[in-house]
């Protein structure tokens, strides 16, 4: 801008703009570059008349005093092109003084310095820690498919039709996943071996629970209704299978030995599976949309695989609240990470590894959400995460004890596959 220029607040300019019309000169009709002392102008035409009025200067048209101003002739005739000025609303009051010119342009500067200094104050991730971050991002997209597509090699939903189907034991799964070297071997149609056949199942007979089990007793379901356990077993046990994959890129994860690598990602699985099937939740129904409609499941479809609402009512809650968090993708996969490595599960050797590796991600996210989490959304944010972790561990202890529940009948214990088997091999006998 011209020293001396002086624009309008830019409303009306941007009010022009909204309605579509043409931001041309009002003088010569060359392409405006906004309002200049109260009229739309170009900035040819704003220096003219900023120049002719410093200088009082008094033309005299060699013509008729009628001379029609163009882009192309309006050197021609200043008198005329200081009177089309006029006439289209410029006046001299809106031009700055030299010294209004100065302490103009000295605002601009602090201005400039003002957002330079705030610019250089703001948190900032280190190139590590930025690292760490696309690190986790890379590893949940290997190991997360939002189009669900391998849903369909599960035994398929049967809802409120009992089914059964046995599934054999099988050695050691979850030290075979975490030798693997190459975490797609996980994924691939090895993965889903040990599912049983989704051929038609025979009924199971009408089961009940002996009253003399009290653990069990508590939980009121009806075991020969479990229409849904193939298929969500089926459907955890693959999740768990993504989880192993996911751990096993976290930076230090592999690092650690492999009995604090089983003991974590058995305590830790379900937390993780609860937490990643955020993605999928719905506030609208309350509900978990996997892709089709036979893969969007209602609290009453898990109810079917043998759930009650002890587990249920606080999980729905747990992902109404996970979901208004409105997490950032990168915010997710830290918290992932930080749930696995958690030192203080039962049966970790070196609690003290594992507590470093949590503190340098908890520390990634704490630098995240500053730098990147605007206010109101960050405030706060990073103590609120930490409990969805405590509430977590409620929700866990409460699935292990309905799992336990299941296992009483024979029946039902073999609808579980044995990856499922041996996570939950401290609960499920």
């Amino acid at each position: 801008m011209e020293p001396g220029a002086c624009s309008t607040s830019g409303a009306d300019a941007a009010g022009e703009s909204e309605r579509g019309a043409p931001r041309v000169c009002g003088v010569c009709g060359d392409r405006a570059t906004g309002f200049h002392f109260n009229a739309m102008t170009c900035e040819g035409c704003k220096g003219f008349f900023r120049r002719s009025m410093k200088r009082k200067a008094m033309f005299t048209c060699p013509f008729s005093g009628e001379c029609h101003i163009t882009k192309d002739n309006r050197r021609h005739c200043q008198a005329c092109r200081l009177k089309r000025c006029l006439d289209i609303g410029m006046m001299k009051e809106f031009i700055l003084t030299d010294e209004e010119v100065q302490r103009k342009r000295e605002m601009i500067l602090k201005r400039k310095e003002e957002e330079a200094l705030r610019e250089s104050l703001k948190p900032k991730l280190s190139e590590e820690q930025q690292k760490v971050i696309d690190i986790l991002l890379e590893a949940h997209r290997k190991t997360y498919d939002p189009t669900y597509a391998d849903f369909t090699k599960f035994r398929p939903p049967v809802r409120s039709h009992p089914s059964s189907r046995g599934a054999t034991k099988s050695s050691s799964l979850l030290t075979q996943d975490l030798s693997s070297e190459d975490s797609s071997d996980l994924f691939g149609s090895e993965a889903f071996s040990t599912f049983p056949d989704p051929t038609e199942p025979p009924p199971f007979p009408s089961l009940a629970l002996r009253e003399e089990q009290d653990e069990s007793s508590s939980v009121n379901l009806e075991f020969s209704q479990l229409s849904m356990l193939p298929h969500l077993a089926d459907l955890v046990s693959y999740s768990i299978q993504k989880v192993i994959g996911f751990a096993k890129m976290i930076p230090g994860f592999r690092d650690l030995s492999v009995e604090d690598q089983i003991v974590l990602l058995k305590c830790s699985a379900m937390e993780v599976i609860m937490l990643r099937s955020n993605e999928s939740f719905t506030l609208e129904d309350m509900s978990w949309t996997c892709g089709s409609s036979d893969f969007k499941y209602k609290v009453s479809d898990v109810t079917q695989a043998g759930h009650s609402m002890d587990l249920l009512e606080p999980l729905v809650k747990f992902q109404v609240g996970l979901k208004k968090l409105n997490l950032h993708e990168e915010e997710h996969v830290l918290l992932m990470a930080i749930c696995i490595l958690s030192p203080d599960r039962p049966g970790v050797r070196e609690p003290l590894r594992v507590e470093a590796l949590q503190e340098r991600l908890s520390e990634v996210l704490q630098s995240y959400i500053r730098a990147r989490h605007a206010a109101p959304g960050g405030r706060l944010l990073y103590a609120k995460m930490i409990q969805k972790l405590a509430d977590l561990r409620s929700l866990n202890e409460e699935h292990s004890r309905q799992y336990r529940c299941l296992s009483f009948q024979p029946e039902h214990s073999m609808q579980l596959t044995p990856l499922l088997l041996e996570v939950f091999g401290n609960e499920i006998s």
